[in-house]
């Protein structure tokens, strides 16, 4: 009676609750642990938004069930945030929903569009997420190799050509995690194209869009087309350093997103509308809140960047994300390797093979720490012994 479904049974333990039982032992051994594995800023949500939550929670039309699709003023603010960020329209009561965060949006959206028996195609390595909301629809992932010698982009002329025409969603998320690359116009371009011969749906994580340190990334709908094939999930969680608000959106093709916002009206009762509110102000706000938060992570992507260079260590440095994704050193496997430092030095990276089978080899650091502890953490690192 009590036995999981097998649908459950084929999901392996969250890569991140083991992390945190593994670096817990650690704590209890009283060990000064450098937690660099989940990727949770340390930096609190910036005080005007916190204010702005605080003023709404007082109001008691709040109090209530929320619209479940989202208010409409939150949808109005996501909408222009497209507009002016990307130059795209959106109408924001039929082609916006708001998100619980948008984790819970990727890992819903299968149900709307997945059949038993249709083909996933999933990025690896990547979110777990993606390949985990297949599951729960009895869909099948098929995974799309990123390889270093292709900048971390899925080589779709790879896939095999029978595999097309079972092809319900294709997942994309740039700029990356775990790896830290960015996408090309043209790379939109293929797969925008590929989508509309084989009539299938193009997802696409945008978490990250807005911690970049170079030249600003691309939503996917500033090429062509995209409106007629696509949907693209946005996430205020590291934007604005708000991972326990849990608020997101998503927006695109109509008749996508009114069927994510169907599934969730059976699922879930909505974003509680005083942190909509909230959001609103941040989304509304951007171009004056984010660049400090941007400028935090780049000193730490620069500064431990290079410190790790010169251990010898290969990486490609991001130009966005708070990620680097690392090259582990010869004769070790990833969970090898983070094992030994946990073990030995009581630092906390994520084994790349965590994020799927084409991420052996490598390691994940997550920035969200501050510079002193970063330094301290190459220091330990050059202490490493074979």
């Amino acid at each position: 009676m009590s036995e999981l479904s097998k649908r459950l049974q084929k999901i392996p333990p969250y890569l991140f609750v083991e992390l945190d039982r593994l670096k817990n032992e650690k704590i209890k051994e009283g060990a000064d642990v450098i937690d660099l594995g989940i990727g949770d800023p340390d930096i609190p949500t910036p005080q005007e938004i916190v204010d702005v939550a605080k003023r709404a929670l007082e109001k008691s039309e709040y109090h209530r069930y929320p619209a479940n699709p989202g208010s409409l003023f939150f949808r109005k603010a996501c909408a222009d945030y497209m507009q002016r960020r990307f130059g795209v329209t959106f109408d924001p009561e039929s082609e916006v929903v708001a998100l619980i965060g948008s984790k819970e949006g990727i890992a819903h959206f299968p149900l709307a569009f997945v059949n038993p028996g249709d083909i996933v195609l999933c990025p690896d390595p990547a979110y777990p997420v993606y390949h985990l909301g297949t599951i729960f629809t009895d869909g099948e992932p098929y995974y799309m190799p990123l390889t270093w010698e292709n900048d971390f982009l899925p080589d779709l002329g790879r896939i095999p050509k029978d595999l097309w025409r079972r092809t319900k969603i294709l997942w994309l998320n740039y700029p990356n995690n775990p790896t830290g690359a960015s996408a090309t116009k043209d790379f939109f371009k293929e797969t925008i194209a590929l989508a509309k011969k084989h009539d299938f749906i193009v997802a696409h994580d945008s978490a990250y869009v807005e911690l970049y340190f170079e030249d600003p990334p691309l939503s996917i709908f500033e090429v062509d087309g995209a409106k007629d094939v696509a949907i693209e999930f946005h996430s205020l969680s590291k934007t604005f350093c708000m991972t326990g608000w849990r608020i997101g959106f998503a927006v695109g093709k109509r008749e996508l997103v009114q069927g994510l916002a169907k599934v969730k009206s059976n699922i879930d009762s909505g974003v509680f509308t005083a942190l909509q509110e909230a959001g609103a102000y941040a989304l509304s706000n951007l171009e004056k809140i984010v660049p400090p938060l941007r400028r935090i992570f780049q000193e730490r992507r620069d500064v431990f960047s290079q410190e790790l260079k010169k251990l010898g260590f290969e990486f490609k440095k991001p130009s966005a994300t708070f990620y680097l994704w690392v090259r582990v050193p010869q004769g070790y496997t990833s969970s090898d390797f983070c094992k030994k430092l946990l073990q030995e030095l009581a630092v906390v990276v994520t084994p790349g093979n965590g994020f799927g089978a084409s991420g052996e080899g490598y390691f994940r650091v997550a920035l969200t720490v501050g510079v002193e502890r970063l330094r301290e953490a190459v220091k330990r690192l050059a202490t490493l012994k074979p």
